[in-house]
């Protein structure tokens, strides 16, 4: 018999729709239940592809004498992170302050005000009995106690001062360079990239890296991105066969990732790859560029032409199994010579890089012969769609739209790809016409339908920008106008009154959050902060309208501290800084869609390119205009010089 989840319009929430515990959304309905049972409430926070949620789920929360003790002795609540991110970081600091880490599932027992009294990660079967026993029990025997210890680390989390309190400073060269130099610290010289295993994408840094050497001509900040991109597209992290790239690495070099495909991570780092692209002109990045697009088309757009959340970690309960090899399956599908061949070229071995003597595939070096490769390739992709697939979380997530929408659409003028184009204007699309309510965003919708979670700051400044590069490239100026209304709205709702931003939208009426989450640092996704100064900065460039960017400057000088000192997790920030010191530069192209290509292929973090709009009007010579705040130089129509100008690598 299904439970309250059945009507749940979150995939990962109707996954727990048939367990025998009571599930309930998040809401006061949940927590008015709590106080009339007079029961604590225990709250489960997951997402759809989190492989060790669906570990808890097979073990506890399908387990009938689990759920029992679950039913019996709390109100018990499930939450979609990447639906309510609001709630999961409110409760991620208490899980964090609870045990010195965090993760998914997080399990979090409250009190019937939302004070967390106990918090934790993934436990085993037995190890979850005995909290629950051990809860409800202390719960009767000990209630003023339990309720006190509550209400402090309640306390604490709603006066924590946010890692950025202190001196503003406005962004400057030297802030930068310290950063460059921070980072040079800490890259993995051995496997590149930073951190030790597990090892995630450092999507924000390669932006902010490519930006610092577009302005500085820094040899190590290149050196770094082509090292990690390298790494990154040749090792197990990256699908060889279908394109687009897994969650993490589990080890420090690359070899096996944890095998979910999130739709931001794939994003952010085809902007990376591309911005990598557009000053090297190196293949490599170029491949990963098409391959990547090609997988987000074909396995993650929506009937609506949206893209879908994520691609599950697990295929029939196993962890990989779609997409790891053997010698002997290369050489059953492909024959013994192409198999023993691709084995060698991929890293298939005998013992294995994964479980079970199976492998990663891997592609340490170009192929000799890229042809046969090819065609071996197409062959193991159609095999391996014969294989068992990972669910698909279909909703379309905002911000993460968004972040494809800008880089989607920028590849394809790039790459003159003009079916890229159109998918990220239809994806814009459906934003605008359904994720907008009454001026306001929406943070998900699934099958055409919107949900009822308030937009992220996160969602206001993803979209907003994807709709600005859709108005750089289509030349439409609807979507400058949408991009400036929701940029409004968001500053409308989200100030913090001390010049920053707040992260969630207000509470709705009942929402028994216990404070409004603001982290300036970047995680998984770029901070919410980062990602609506980003789009202020460039609606102020297209426009002219500097409130706009003094907003943003105000919001970045609280960061640029943290920016210089620990810039790993600030990379979204500062490449915003590096945006606001080498810009506005708008270049206006009037009648010469010739060297419309060419000024976009430009590195500058501060460019804008546009063919319509207030920099357009009232130019009639067909030429080149690069301006900044307005102000412009003669008109360029030489190509040589525009490149020149602009900082264009060799065509």
């Amino acid at each position: 018999m299904a439970n309250r989840l059945a009507q749940a319009q979150s995939p990962y929430l109707q996954q727990h729709a048939d367990n025998p515990v009571d599930w309930q959304e998040w809401g006061p309905e949940a927590f008015e239940e709590a106080r009339r049972r007079d029961v604590p409430i225990l709250l489960s926070v997951g997402y759809a592809a989190c492989h060790w949620c669906h570990v808890m789920a097979h073990e506890s929360f399908e387990d009938e004498e689990t759920a029992q003790l679950m039913n019996a002795g709390f109100v018990n609540i499930k939450v979609d992170r990447e639906e309510r991110p609001d709630v999961d970081a409110v409760y991620m600091e208490a899980t964090q302050a609870f045990t010195g880490q965090g993760g998914w599932p997080m399990t979090c027992l409250l009190t019937v005000e939302g004070d967390p009294i106990f918090c934790g990660t993934y436990f085993p079967r037995a190890q979850f009995q005995q909290l629950l026993h051990n809860a409800a029990e202390a719960w009767q025997s000990q209630r003023e106690a339990v309720q006190e210890q509550g209400a402090d680390i309640a306390r604490q989390i709603r006066e924590q001062l946010a890692p950025t309190s202190g001196a503003d400073q406005l962004p400057d060269a030297e802030a930068m360079d310290a950063a460059v130099l921070a980072l040079v610290a800490e890259f993995d010289t051995r496997f590149a990239g930073f951190g030790r295993a597990p090892k995630f994408p450092p999507s924000m840094l390669l932006e902010f890296l490519l930006r610092a050497y577009a302005r500085g001509g820094d040899a190590k900040a290149l050196e770094m991105v082509a090292a990690t991109c390298q790494a990154m597209a040749r090792g197990g992290m990256y699908d060889q066969l279908a394109g687009g790239f897994a969650r993490y690495s589990v080890d420090a070099a690359w070899v096996v990732p944890h095998f979910e495909k999130m739709l931001y991570d794939n994003a952010l780092l085809l902007r990376g790859y591309l911005h990598w692209w557009r000053i090297s002109r190196d293949p490599l990045p170029e491949r990963v560029v098409r391959e990547t697009i090609g997988f987000l088309l074909r396995d993650l757009r929506t009937p609506q032409g949206g893209f879908a959340s994520s691609l599950d970690a697990d295929a029939a309960g196993s962890e990989g199994s779609t997409y790891v090899w053997t010698p002997a399956q290369l050489a059953e599908v492909l024959g013994a010579e192409d198999g023993e061949w691709v084995a060698g070229l991929c890293t298939v071995t005998s013992e294995g890089t994964f479980e079970e003597g199976a492998s990663t595939l891997q592609l340490l070096g170009d192929p000799i012969d890229p042809a046969r490769w090819a065609r071996l390739r197409a062959d193991l992709l159609d095999a391996r769609a014969t294989r068992v697939q990972p669910p698909r979380d279909d909703k379309v997530v905002a911000s993460w739209n968004g972040w494809l929408i800008s880089a989607l659409a920028e590849a394809g003028v790039l790459f003159d790809e003009p079916e890229w184009v159109a998918a990220a204007t239809r994806a814009g699309a459906l934003l605008r016409d359904l994720h907008l309510v009454d001026g306001r965003l929406r943070r998900v919708s699934r099958d055409g339908t919107v949900g009822t979670a308030a937009g992220a700051l996160e969602d206001y400044g993803a979209v907003a920008s994807g709709w600005l590069t859709l108005y750089e490239v289509t030349g439409e100026t609807s979507w400058l106008e949408s991009a400036g209304a929701l940029l409004d709205a968001g500053l409308a709702d989200f100030p913090d009154g001390a010049g920053g931003f707040y992260d969630s939208a207000p509470a709705a009426d009942g929402e028994p959050l216990l404070r409004r989450p603001q982290d300036p640092t970047d995680n998984a996704t770029p901070s919410g902060a980062s990602a609506f100064c980003a789009a202020l900065v460039s609606y102020a460039a297209v426009t002219g309208a500097l409130d706009y960017r003094e907003a943003a400057e105000t919001a970045i000088a609280k960061v640029v501290p943290l920016i210089a000192k620990h810039p790993r997790f600030a990379g979204e920030a500062a490449a915003v800084a590096e945006a606001m010191i080498a810009g506005p530069a708008e270049v206006a192209v009037v009648g010469r869609p010739d060297l419309e290509r060419l000024a976009r292929l430009s590195p500058s973090p501060g460019a804008v390119v546009v063919t319509s709009g207030p920099l357009t009007d009232g130019r009639p010579d067909p030429a080149v205009y690069i301006c900044r705040h307005f102000a412009c130089e003669l008109p360029l129509t030489d190509p040589a010089e525009v490149a020149a100008r602009l900082g264009v690598a060799s065509v």
